[in-house]
């Protein structure tokens, strides 16, 4: 039995394939015009008014004191260090942490410079708190402070950090 063959596009194409897709693709059509029609009046489904969401959804859990207060101390320190240094080092970034509360072995500070003697893009200080390490960050002259959870090791960073 042979195969029969139509053209599609200037080639030779099977057609039990080409219906199968034309079949397809009707079924498709179909399906997406019934859809999109609407039924009877009695059946319509009438749009009911929603309130906007609100701005600001309730949080869904709650902040430790301690974590809170250790974020509002790093994002402090931080942002007045960079109002008179935008690049510090690693030791000046530990003093300001240290002068400011936080217990010296509660804090870890990134390397400054590079192996190679170049200045890094960003600085990373953290404070451990509890269960939680507050993660500040300057790049830039700009401070981002985070919130993540202690890792295994019992520290905040992975790696060269005092």
């Amino acid at each position: 039995m042979s195969r029969q063959t139509v053209p599609v596009n200037g080639r030779a194409a099977d057609a039990s394939k080409v219906r199968v897709a034309g079949f397809s693709l009707l079924i498709a059509v179909a399906l997406t015009m019934t859809a999109c029609t609407p039924g009877p009046a009695s059946s319509a489904v009438q749009p009911t008014a929603t309130p906007p969401p609100s701005a600001s959804p309730e949080p869904t859990s709650t902040v430790d004191p301690a974590v809170a207060a250790t974020t509002s101390v790093v994002e402090s320190t931080l942002k007045t260090l960079v109002a008179g240094n935008s690049k510090p080092d690693r030791e000046t970034l530990r003093a300001a942490l240290v002068s400011a509360g936080i217990p010296t072995a509660n804090v870890e500070v990134s390397v400054s410079r590079t192996p190679t003697g170049l200045d890094v893009d960003a600085m990373e200080a953290a404070a451990l708190t509890g269960e939680s390490c507050v993660m500040g960050q300057i790049r830039d002259g700009g401070v981002v402070v985070t919130v993540l959870p202690v890792l295994a090791t019992g520290k905040c960073f992975v790696g060269d950090s005092r």
